[in-house]
């Protein structure tokens, strides 16, 4: 952050702008034909229709100009390229780990370890679930144990790491159902409580935890930068540590690591990481399987090289600090106003509180996924539902109500400005006084697995006209 002369903090962009690719923002009226073309789901508005895409950070985040020279170098062959032995050295090197899998992205690693390693009956406990890591889990017969910090759940706090697993329900379920346990999972970044850390102290004690009851720790680091951000700035014993050293003793306390670098390195693509051979080739049959050869597995060789760049840019605070920064001041400027986010605020993407905004709305309306509509309708800004559609129905067809309902407003490394930020805080400054407004949602199509995904949404009620008209009323007709 930088410090103005009035006192105030800004974000400082790191980089320069040297590629710019055009954006459209349509009138109000034309944005309600396109959210109802898209039946109230931000996943299937075509980019064409959107002005500020802050859906996700997954595949979105901008490559450096040294990223994208480095994917001219590629090795295009099938088996054995050297582009793949190049991403292997830089992961040993940047992990410490001798041993890498590579795949197509995040949840094809997910869905390897999971083969490999659940069986009906089994409990995972973890921090905190992600969507496509439960139903994995599931799919198998298996079943998830969230042991998060309480403090976790509460939307304010000053609780630098919220995402710290809670060292007693660890040791309570083990002592229970030990047995049934093949894994700890450890997410970095817990991705649907807001983008909230764990510490490193946390990590360890987990580990220590693990190996005195011979079990497995597994870490999903695809938001790994920004938890190592966090750690580097408010963890005491992390102030003198490299970022690099912090790495280094992450992976140390971990059996295996995977990752998706649509994330983490800001390429596309993933992997699973270990020092353990026992476990790799418990795995390794399965890259062919799903994936690809054991030297591509689903990831294009250009991916690969750009990968390589991505984990070196990764060990500078100047660019893993780019998105917190952003997200940060983002949520200043709407706590300001009075509107609801999580703090403190984490990293991925600034997470308007939908239980508090549109309190007026029961979960089994879906309010976060009503406030998304909202506030595309608007702004065309797009956000993501994080809440109760981003459950699953119990097999009874009820509703499972999520512990918290967000609209995740993502910010993409390197991909947005400080106006287009404060062009996003406004509007939902505008909608937060119409919030009266917005009223509920109900599926009318609803895949059975991850919903939220393709699912096709409508209004219960007209509340989308009359929000529209009192938008023209402040804005003017054909207003943008």
């Amino acid at each position: 952050m930088i410090k103005l002369r009035n006192g105030e903090t800004i974000p400082l962009e790191m980089h320069k702008v040297k590629v710019v690719q055009k954006t459209y923002l349509l009138p109000v009226r034309e944005r309600l034909e396109a959210i109802t073309r898209a039946s109230n789901n931000t996943f299937l508005l075509p980019t064409r229709e959107v002005f500020l895409d802050m859906l996700t950070d997954s595949g979105t985040n901008a490559m450096s100009d040294r990223q994208v020279a480095a994917s001219m170098m590629a090795d295009d062959s099938y088996a054995g390229s050297e582009t793949f032995y190049r991403l292997k050295d830089k992961l040993k090197s940047f992990f410490g780990t001798d041993y890498f899998l590579p795949a197509h992205q995040g949840r094809a690693c997910e869905n390897i370890i999971s083969e490999t390693f659940i069986k009906e009956g089994s409990i995972v406990p973890m921090n905190y679930h992600f969507t496509t890591t439960h139903a994995h889990i599931a799919k198998r017969g298996g079943e998830i144990a969230e042991l998060l910090i309480d403090e976790g759940f509460e939307i304010t706090s000053d609780n630098p790491f919220k995402g710290n697993m809670c060292l007693d329900k660890l040791r309570n379920l083990i002592k229970t159902d030990g047995h049934r346990i093949p894994y700890v999972r450890m997410e970095a970044g817990t991705n649907l409580i807001g983008g909230q850390p764990f510490s490193l102290a946390n990590l360890r004690e987990i580990s220590a935890i693990c190996k005195a009851n011979n079990i497995m720790l597994v870490l999903d680091a695809s938001l790994l930068s920004d938890n190592l951000y966090f750690i580097k700035m408010r963890e005491a014993e992390a102030k003198s540590m490299s970022v690099h050293q912090i790495v280094l003793e992450i992976a140390k306390q971990c059996d295996i690591i995977y990752f998706s670098a649509r994330k983490l390195g800001s390429a596309r693509g993933g992997g699973i990481c270990s020092n353990n051979l026992k476990l790799i080739d418990a795995m390794k049959e399965l890259i062919p399987l799903y994936e690809g050869f054991l030297t591509y597995g689903g990831m294009s060789t250009r991916e690969m090289e750009a990968l390589v760049v991505g984990l070196d840019e990764t060990l500078e605070l100047d660019i893993i600090s780019q998105g917190p920064m952003m997200i940060a001041h983002m949520a200043k400027e709407l706590i300001k106003r009075g509107i609801p986010v999580i703090t403190p605020p984490g990293g991925l993407g600034c997470h308007l509180d939908a239980s508090e905004f549109v309190s007026h709305i029961p979960q089994n309306e879906y309010p976060a996924g009503a406030l998304a509509a909202a506030l595309y309708i608007i702004s065309g800004v797009r956000g993501m539902e994080r809440g109760t559609m981003s459950e699953a129905r119990q097999p009874d067809g009820t509703e499972t109500l999520s512990s918290m309902e967000l609209l995740r407003l993502a910010v993409p490394r390197r991909m947005m400005t400080l106006s287009q930020i404060e062009y996003a805080v406004d509007r939902i400054h505008w909608l937060y006084d119409n919030r009266h407004l917005i009223e509920g949602l109900e599926f009318f199509e609803e895949p059975k697995i991850m919903r939220f995904f393709s699912g096709r949404l409508r209004p219960l009620t007209g509340w989308q006209d009359k929000l529209v008209e009192a938008f023209e009323r402040d804005f003017g007709e054909n207003s943008r």
